[in-house]
């Protein structure tokens, strides 16, 4: 078995790379057409992965939404929903929360050892609280789902995310999908932040794909050994 899961990043941002801007209400980047594209995505995942900032921003469920394609799973013998993962350093999460009040597949919270025993007993019953490290470790992460048979991890962010795979040298493969407007608003989150990033002009990412869905374009990137290979 693999020592980590293939590692597809998914985002959707504004052309000055912008993930929401800085209203109380959540920016829609995506449509409908690309809404059912990342559904398909999904599907072909064995876990999706967000970090606490986003279930506590966005109340994300992070469930495969076609029917059709839920049934496709089940006949190949899958669960029609992906284990959900999700890492905090502070354990601030609500057992309340769509992520972990929906779906009937495991939910997988990594934490530092200072907050697993409070945690895992407010989310008794809810999900699996997990001693990743402090600061929680996306090897230690990884390699735990692997050993659970996870071969694809699908990553939907937030920025923190993105940035902390990419800047590990962790992500094999980056689905960056761009809306056709402006944000500019430098308190708005960004789809990453600062770091030192191996993808650096003397090493680019390899581009895979370019599709035009609409008025916004799919660009898939492979990544490190996926780019070589």
């Amino acid at each position: 078995m693999s020592e980590r899961p293939y590692v597809l990043l998914s985002c959707a941002m504004s052309v000055d790379g912008y993930i929401d801007d800085a209203s109380p209400e959540r920016l829609r980047l995506s449509t409908p057409a690309d809404f059912d594209r990342v559904d398909a995505v999904r599907a072909s995942c064995d876990a999706i992965m967000v970090g606490a900032g986003t279930i506590r921003a966005d109340d994300p469920k992070l469930l495969i939404r076609s029917a059709a394609r839920r049934e496709r799973r089940a006949a190949r013998g899958l669960p029609a929903d992906l284990t959900k993962v999700t890492l905090t350093a502070s354990g601030d999460v609500d057992p309340e929360s769509r992520f972990f009040t929906t779906g009937d597949s495991p939910k997988l919270v990594y934490a530092p050892p200072a907050a697993v025993p409070e945690l895992a007993e407010r989310l008794a019953g809810r999900a699996e609280v997990l001693d990743a490290g402090d600061p929680v470790s996306l090897p230690a992460l990884l390699a735990d789902l692997a050993a659970r048979g996870v071969r694809r991890l699908m990553v939907e962010g937030g920025g923190g995310v993105h940035t902390r795979f990419l800047t590990a040298g962790l992500a094999d493969e980056l689905q960056l999908v761009v809306a056709p407007f402006f944000i500019g608003d430098p308190s708005a989150p960004r789809f990453a932040g600062p770091g030192v990033f191996p993808q650096s002009p003397a090493r680019p990412m390899r581009l895979a794909e370019s599709t035009r869905i609409g008025d916004l374009v799919l660009l898939r990137y492979l990544i490190g050994a996926a780019a070589r290979g």
